[in-house]
């Protein structure tokens, strides 16, 4: 494995990693994650022969923050993806990107379609039509950032509203939680993209998504177990991309998302369909 630091234009340090050899892949993380938490770990990819680059968003993990604390917006996000890319010097690439990363991976598509060779969205959520308008449309997202600031993992958690999980799911998520928090060397950008990133929007309609054409999988997941990134809405995005395939877990099991092992062997169906 091969430590990473990419400069973007505003002077963030992104830190990464890659690791096996062949066409390129690269991993992009959701909002409070960091690049260990795509394939959680698992080395499949390597192993099928593909050069794998994950890399921590900026505010995020050990990437440095943003000089602005607002500019964390997928504009930046997309920005900083065609930095990584022009860094390692790669024309094309697969993108795997789960809720902010999927997202990125989008406003990416359509801004720079040549440089894209398949895409995974996992577990969007952002859907252009749900009205944000109201004044508490981001309540939720702005309490969080409130209680990382104030009060570290523990505040951020006091803020989660654990109550749409079923019961037998709500002690993975804690865990899960109190891990991906831990990681991240300046909770503070991480506070600041809590409050900016769920504003920000990568696209401004479902139709744009008719112009993506490169082979797409999205991996949605059960409302039961992941009521954050609704079914609904990656049904949605396989249904507005051309040829796009949607798969999700058997009723009653662990999200796919979840299992970095069973992830990985549907972007390793999906390689197979996008040439770099």
């Amino acid at each position: 494995m091969q430590e990473l630091s990419i400069r973007t234009d505003d002077e963030v340090e992104l830190s990464g990693e890659e690791s096996g050899a062949g066409p390129p892949l690269v991993l992009l993380h959701g909002l409070t994650a960091t690049r260990r938490y795509v394939v959680m770990g698992s080395r499949l990819l390597e192993r099928s022969g593909r050069r794998v680059i994950a890399y921590d968003a900026r505010g995020h993990g050990r990437s440095t923050p943003a000089p602005d604390p607002s500019a964390y917006g997928y504009e930046r996000l997309a920005a900083d993806l065609l930095a990584v890319l022009d860094a390692l010097g790669l024309e094309r690439a697969v993108l795997a990107g789960a809720s902010m990363g999927a997202h990125t991976a989008v406003r990416f598509a359509l801004c720079h379609p040549e440089r894209v060779a398949a895409l995974a969205l996992i577990t969007p959520s952002y859907d252009p039509v749900v009205d944000t308008t109201g004044l508490d449309a981001f309540a939720g997202w702005d309490a969080l950032a409130k209680g990382l600031s104030e009060g570290g993992v523990e505040g951020f958690l006091a803020a989660y509203d654990f109550s749409p999980l079923p019961v037998q799911w709500r002690a993975t998520v804690e865990k899960v939680i109190r891990q991906r928090l831990s990681a991240h060397e300046h909770p503070e950008a991480v506070s600041n993209a809590l409050e900016v990133v769920p504003r920000s929007r990568p696209f401004e309609s479902m139709s744009e998504l008719a112009l993506i054409r490169a082979p797409v999988v999205v991996v949605g997941s059960r409302d039961e177990a992941d009521p954050g990134h609704p079914l609904a809405t990656g049904e949605r995005y396989a249904q507005a991309i051309p040829g796009a395939k949607l798969i999700v877990e058997a009723p009653g099991q662990s999200p796919i998302a979840w299992q970095g092992g069973q992830l990985s062997k549907v972007l390793t169906g999906l390689i197979a369909n996008g040439s770099t």
